[in-house]
């Protein structure tokens, strides 16, 4: 139970800091933040293993700075797509 909760206040951290450093407005919720924190995670964690030769065919979640970059490129992404 205490991984979920460290999983969830990881998650909205990184959402509130990619929220705050990606320029313009992004209409989320708390829920979206913390959700897009989380997938952050994976994607910073698939992103350090390209970069450092890892497997990424494992799923893997990184630490706080792959959850604020991970969130940072789902924030782009989903700008570039909308």
């Amino acid at each position: 139970m205490a991984n979920l909760c460290g999983w969830i206040i990881l998650g909205l951290v990184a959402g509130l800091i990619a929220r705050a450093v990606m320029p313009g407005r992004q209409p989320m919720g708390f829920i979206s933040t913390t959700l897009l924190g989380i997938g952050g995670s994976f994607v910073g964690g698939l992103l350090a293993s390209f970069l450092l030769g890892g497997n990424w065919r494992v799923l893997q979640p990184s630490g706080y700075i792959g959850s604020i970059v991970g969130a940072i490129v789902l924030l782009w992404v989903g700008r570039k797509l909308t």
